[in-house]
């Protein structure tokens, strides 16, 4: 797999990625600062039947800064073409995220972060702006 992030770039000033199947054109920002994944909570009550609640919380600092003891779920997500499952907290993040629409027009969904791109060996060339994975 290989994916230029040339139009998140352009179009946002952000590495993003668009998602397809059942949780059909969700929009992925890439955070190598993200220690975990985050699904936003909008998302995940609109989608609730796709996803798995797991057990347990995740204690995760929300975007403004203050820590949130979030749910965790399992969700899957189909990316070019190939599946992929990871956990997420679902957080609230709904302030920061309308700022980042009304600024750039694009709706984000969640974040993926380090955890994703090191359990599916995802790798970022910030030389070429792409992702590939390490079959490349």
């Amino acid at each position: 797999m290989e994916f230029p992030l040339t139009f998140g770039l352009q179009k946002a000033g952000l590495p993003l990625i668009l998602t397809s199947g059942k949780t059909n054109n969700l929009c992925f920002l890439i955070d190598t600062g993200a220690t975990h994944n985050t699904l936003f909570d909008f998302v995940y009550e609109h989608f609730k039947s796709e996803f798995k609640l797991l057990k347990g919380t995740y204690r995760t600092m929300g975007i403004e800064g203050h820590y949130k003891e979030t749910p965790i779920i399992e969700a899957t997500f189909n990316f070019e073409r190939k599946d992929y499952t990871s956990t997420f907290s679902v957080l609230d993040a709904s302030e920061a995220i309308k700022q980042v629409q009304d600024e750039t027009g694009i709706q984000i969904h969640g974040v993926l972060g380090v955890q994703f791109l090191i359990e599916n060996k995802w790798i970022i060339d910030f030389n070429k702006y792409d992702i590939y994975d390490e079959k490349k």
